[in-house]
């Protein structure tokens, strides 16, 4: 079992009560696909990078604890989480465009270390990272769900109690996509999260040097199962032979600066949810004063001292 120390001080709140440590929070939102690979941390990162280029102070909690991957696509991968001195809470790592982002990434002692936890602990580290960080005032907070309709959305679902605006469905174009999508679909009206949309990713790919336009998955797959469920599209977002040397060199603020296809549909989604958002948007939320910030001990670190003598 990892010894990964996520509930940094005191015990988590009781169930029911997570919903008022967000109560700076404007909008919140979750990112949820039915299966894996098909692009749902990357959506949560761009459309999250998009709305902070839109002037909207964005915060994105990185929620899939067994495949963390939000810090490496922001370039922020091997920050360290601090802790204010006088609160006792977690202070997010400063992302590109002011993003505030928080990850069991940054609390591993290395890349190879693999979290090895059962769902109730999962819970317990989602339940800390609502509880025990100081999100601060923010327009959006994303959360990047793991795959599945399991513990982990059940979590966020269930503590947040309805505080949530909206769920991001993220689909690529193939049959087996569709079927799982319509899970998800269910899956979060029946714990009463409103679904924002559906994004089809890797809708297609533009050959560069032709112009032409290839369906490699199908066609028009996500509008349908949109149409079909009675729930908004927001979009597509067409593969682009760049972008994977911009992800893996955690660029993706860099990519969103492009004048490309890519880019210009990816700001397309950013632009329908800041619209169908746009009255919660304008609400105020209370200013927090400056905080002292301290160190925060790593995962390990007491061991390595302890062995050191």
């Amino acid at each position: 079992m990892s010894n990964i120390k996520v509930n940094v001080r005191g015990g988590a709140a009781p169930p029911g009560s997570l919903a008022d440590y967000l109560k700076g929070v404007k909008v919140k939102l979750v990112t949820i696909s039915g299966k894996g690979g098909v692009g749902k941390s990357l959506v949560t990162a761009a459309v999250g990078l998009g709305l902070a280029l839109r002037g909207y102070r964005v915060g994105i909690l990185d929620g899939d604890i067994y495949g963390p991957t939000i810090p490496k696509l922001l370039g922020v991968a091997g920050s360290t989480l601090y802790v204010d001195s006088r609160t006792g809470r977690i202070v997010p790592v400063s992302g590109p465009f002011g993003v505030k982002v928080v990850s069991i990434d940054f609390m591993l002692p290395s890349d190879d270390t693999a979290v090895i936890w059962r769902g109730a602990l999962v819970t317990q580290a989602l339940r800390d990272f609502i509880s025990q960080v100081d999100w601060g005032p923010l327009d959006v907070l994303m959360v990047d769900l793991p795959p599945g309709t399991g513990d982990a959305p059940l979590t966020i679902a269930q503590s947040l109690q309805g505080g949530i605006d909206g769920s991001i469905i993220v689909t690529i174009p193939s049959e087996i996509s569709r079927r799982i999508v319509v899970k998800a679909i269910d899956f979060s009206r029946k714990v009463q999260i409103p679904v924002a949309g559906i994004v089809e990713n890797m809708c297609c790919f533009v050959c560069p040097d032709s112009g032409k336009t290839y369906y490699i998955f199908g066609e028009g797959a996500g509008r349908r199962i949109a149409e079909k469920a009675g729930v908004p599209f927001l979009g597509q977002i067409p593969m682009d032979p760049s972008l994977s040397k911009y992800l893996d060199e955690g660029r993706l603020h860099e990519f969103l600066a492009l004048d490309n296809d890519a880019v210009k549909h990816i700001m397309s989604i950013v632009d329908s949810l800041a619209s169908k958002y746009a009255d919660k948007l304008r609400q105020k939320v209370e200013e927090e004063r400056p905080k002292r910030f301290s160190l925060m001990k790593l995962p390990g670190e007491d061991e390595e001292q302890q062995g050191g003598g």
